[in-house]
C-alpha cells in the first residue's frame, strides 16, 4: 500500500468539506452546489478543491484505521485480534490486514508532531 509522504500531504492545502443538507443530498443530480456553477473556471477550480479535500479526508481515515487496526492486534491485550479477525471486521484480505497493523504500528512509534 503506498502512502504518500507526509510533508506531501501536509503542503496540500484542500478546500475543507462541508455537509450538504439532507434535502439536497436527496438528489443525485445535486453535488456540492456544482452543478448550479455557469463558469467551468469556477467549477474547475471548486471541483478541485473538493477532490483535493476528498484525497485528504481519505488519507486521514486510512491513517486511523491503521491506528485502529494495530491497536486490536496488540499482543498486549487480552481480547487481541488476529489480522484474519481484523480483516473480516474491516473487509479486507489478511494481506492487507497484515500491512494496515504494520502502518499503524509505524504510526503508533512516530506520531505527528
Amino acid at each position: 500500500m503506498a502512502q504518500p509522504e507526509r510533508n506531501e500531504r501536509q503542503r496540500l492545502r484542500p478546500a475543507p468539506l462541508l455537509f450538504e443538507p439532507s434535502a439536497s443530498a436527496a438528489d443525485p443530480e445535486h453535488f456540492f452546489d456544482l452543478e448550479s456553477m455557469d463558469d467551468p473556471m469556477e467549477l474547475l477550480s471548486r471541483s478541485t478543491e473538493l477532490a483535493l479535500a476528498f484525497r485528504a479526508a481519505t488519507d486521514r481515515a486510512v491513517e486511523f484505521q491503521a491506528v485502529a487496526a494495530a491497536q486490536l492486534a496488540d499482543p498486549r491485550r487480552f481480547d487481541r485480534l488476529t489480522t484474519a479477525d481484523i480483516a473480516q471486521r474491516a473487509e479486507w484480505t489478511e494481506d492487507y490486514a497484515t500491512k494496515m497493523v504494520e502502518f499503524g504500528r509505524s504510526l503508533l512509534n512516530d506520531p505527528r508532531p
